[in-house]
């Protein structure tokens, strides 16, 4: 059975629309490209223009470009329709086959699955900015704290310290024999009071 999810690869984005092209709709409702053009231009008063529009050479040839299964369509002469979500609905109707209506209840399904998508994405594109906005935020900061310190490292010191005088221990000069006594910490302290 077909579901929404495999007419994800058919539907496209030109102009910024999504959009079906009049070939993959005509497979899907089981009738000739030919007999689906027919049908659209014998109806064309149902289809506005935000239903339905025809690809300029430009788009066609880009379109073909980066999709492979269009290759066959690179030689011919007549440029393609794409219909919208209403204007693929509104085909079935012209058509009014039952496999027509079968398969655009899928094509809506699918259409309405690709506008979730696009919701997701763009609330998901909203927290990541939200989660740079804070973040970027962070990152000036320690840029900020970073630089003070690393221009205080270049100041003088904001006070000098004397160093107290240390106290020797080991070896002292004898001054009155010219020589040299070996001392303990005990015998100075008893010696200086």
């Amino acid at each position: 059975m077909l579901q929404p999810d495999h007419l994800k690869d058919i539907i496209l984005t030109v102009r910024g629309e999504k959009v079906i092209l009049a070939l993959d709709l005509a497979k899907l409702f089981g009738v000739e490209t030919r007999v689906f053009n027919q049908a659209v231009k014998r109806n064309i008063d149902r289809f506005p223009k935000d239903f339905v529009f025809q690809l300029t050479k430009s788009e066609f040839e880009e379109l073909i470009t980066n999709c492979d299964r269009f290759e066959t369509q690179k030689h011919t002469s007549v440029l393609p329709y794409a219909f919208t979500e209403h204007g693929a609905l509104q085909a079935a109707n012209v058509l009014n086959s039952p496999r027509a209506v079968e398969m655009s209840i899928y094509v809506v399904r699918a259409f309405v699955a690709m506008r979730r998508m696009t919701v997701d994405l763009k609330a998901l594109a909203d927290k990541v900015a939200e989660l740079d906005k804070k973040y970027g935020r962070h990152d000036e900061i320690i840029h900020l704290i970073s630089q003070i310190l690393f221009a205080e490292k270049s100041l003088p010191p904001a006070r000098e310290f004397t160093k107290p005088e240390k106290k020797k221990i080991g070896f002292e000069p004898d001054k009155e024999k010219g020589k040299t006594s070996h001392i303990s910490s005990r015998e100075r302290i008893e010696k200086k009071s």
